[in-house]
């Protein structure tokens, strides 16, 4: 019978597992969307980076107490998972909320911060040439040439497109990507909660007096 404590004990364990490995995805999503925008250092992906290392440590815990139905460690357990749940659903519903403008002007205060190194390196990778037509940021001279053995003009040389529209679809992506899993695994969290209340509340079949409380 699955509604059993030997049931919900695997049940949880294997959800425990499964948490290890989504933490270990929205680590991997939080470093794509990074990695795509390349100059914007947005708190909401850097969010969604914590959660998936926060939740890799709270599996562990988890873990510990669903093997020794240990009454602390699954409290604990409990409580934090729930916590997570919150900010985790509150950080994905916002990546999906930020709109086009917003994610432009996260953008281009990210290309403000970032030192001349990152600049070049965007611009460098992307063939562009400063973030946009007000934000030119430092020279272009040198990725001016690469664009020009590409797309050749007849008269008064050539210079790159500006860095805003080549970003722009790559940043809403990750946006996106990020938001959609968010939502997606928070609720395998609140599911988390509800078993660890069920497994606590169910007696050790081995009959151990500190099995249960």
């Amino acid at each position: 019978m699955c509604g059993g404590f030997t049931c919900s004990k695997n049940a949880l364990i294997a959800l425990n597992i499964l948490y290890v490995m989504v933490g270990f995805l929205l680590i991997g999503v939080g470093v794509y969307a990074r990695a795509a925008s390349l100059v914007t250092n947005l708190p909401i992906v850097g969010g969604i980076l914590a959660c998936g290392v926060i939740l890799i440590l709270i599996s562990i815990l988890g873990l510990a107490g669903a093997v020794k139905h240990h009454q602390v460690l699954l409290f604990f357990y409990m409580i934090i998972l729930f916590m997570l749940f919150l900010i985790q659903f509150s950080i994905a519903s916002s990546c999906l909320a930020v709109s086009s403008e917003q994610q432009k002007e996260f953008a281009e205060e990210g290309w403000s911060n970032v030192p001349d190194s990152m600049r070049k390196q965007v611009q460098d990778t992307f063939l562009c040439c400063g973030f946009n037509s007000t934000n030119s940021g430092l020279s272009c001279e040198a990725v001016n040439k690469k664009c020009c053995n590409d797309f050749m003009t007849l008269s008064g040389g050539c210079t790159c497109p500006t860095c805003l529209p080549v970003l722009e679809d790559k940043i809403s992506y990750a946006f996106k990507l990020c938001g959609g899993l968010g939502i997606f695994f928070s609720f395998t969290e609140f599911i988390g909660v509800w078993l660890t209340v069920r497994y606590r509340n169910q007696k050790d079949p081995r009959g151990l007096p500190s099995a249960f409380l």
